[in-house]
């Protein structure tokens, strides 16, 4: 059974697992993207977050991404694991995998990518500070499918 290389998981993410997916012989870089809980925001002490997506759309955009990336870099592959659910302070949210004969094409692509997904994918996070809680969600063309979730102002 072939794995995706797009996901959307609810359970902790393997870094292995998602470099796995791009190792090659060709690759003369593999570049890691790894997106961690962090403890501070903005000078706001954060407890834990939850993500929430809506999965099938977001599975579709992490593909779109992958489409864009072998357009602009067409010897590069990549793998993105994005992780759903409560998360505690350093648990990993997100794994971006990115195999290219070359270095730059590797950074490059990784960063893309991790840009792309704030922009187009609907994933929401719930911030859960000291003082209170937040939705938050960066998504420029996704918004109208956050069915039931509140605006990012709320």
């Amino acid at each position: 059974m072939e794995q995706s290389l797009f996901k959307i998981v609810r359970h902790p993410i393997s870094a292995e697992d998602t470099i796995s997916q791009v190792s090659r012989r060709e690759a003369g870089a593999i570049t890691l993207f790894i997106g961690t809980v962090r403890e501070f925001t903005k000078g706001k002490r954060t407890l834990s977050l939850e993500y929430q997506a809506y999965e099938s759309m977001a599975v579709k955009m992490l593909s779109q991404i992958g489409e864009e990336i072998k357009h602009k870099w067409p010897d590069a592959w990549v793998a993105i694991t994005h992780r759903i659910g409560r998360l505690e302070i350093t648990d990993i949210a997100v794994v971006i995998a990115v195999s290219s004969p070359h270095r730059k094409n590797a950074y490059e692509a990784n960063e893309y990518a991790i840009e792309r997904i704030k922009q187009i994918v609907p994933i929401w996070k719930k911030e859960f500070w000291e003082d209170g809680t937040m939705w938050i969600g960066d998504q420029l063309e996704t918004t109208e499918y956050a069915e039931g979730k509140p605006s990012k102002e709320e």
